[in-house]
């Protein structure tokens, strides 16, 4: 029998145009929200952070559906937006 490869495994050989693209944004947000969360002062906090980004991208690695994740998706740049004001807020 064949195994059914998830669109976001390392199992998967190819994705498709739509997937390649989300995977793209997904990472990038990532990677934006990483780099933000390196901008808080306090190391407690940075770590708390950092281990909260790290599960919610884990928690939600195997979703599927298109809607569901423009929608984390876009969730997920408003909190980088929340995070980068405030930032901004405390550095002035």
């Amino acid at each position: 029998a064949q195994l059914a490869a998830l669109p976001w495994g390392s199992g998967q050989t190819s994705l498709s145009p739509c997937q390649f693209l989300r995977r793209q944004q997904v990472l990038q947000l990532y990677r934006k929200i990483l780099r933000a969360i390196r901008e808080v002062p306090a190391e407690q906090d940075r770590r708390y952070l950092k281990d909260w980004a790290r599960e919610e991208f884990r928690r939600n690695k195997n979703a599927t559906e298109e809607d569901a994740i423009r929608m984390m998706i876009t969730q997920g740049n408003m909190q980088l937006q929340e995070l980068q004001r405030t930032l901004k807020l405390a550095k002035s």
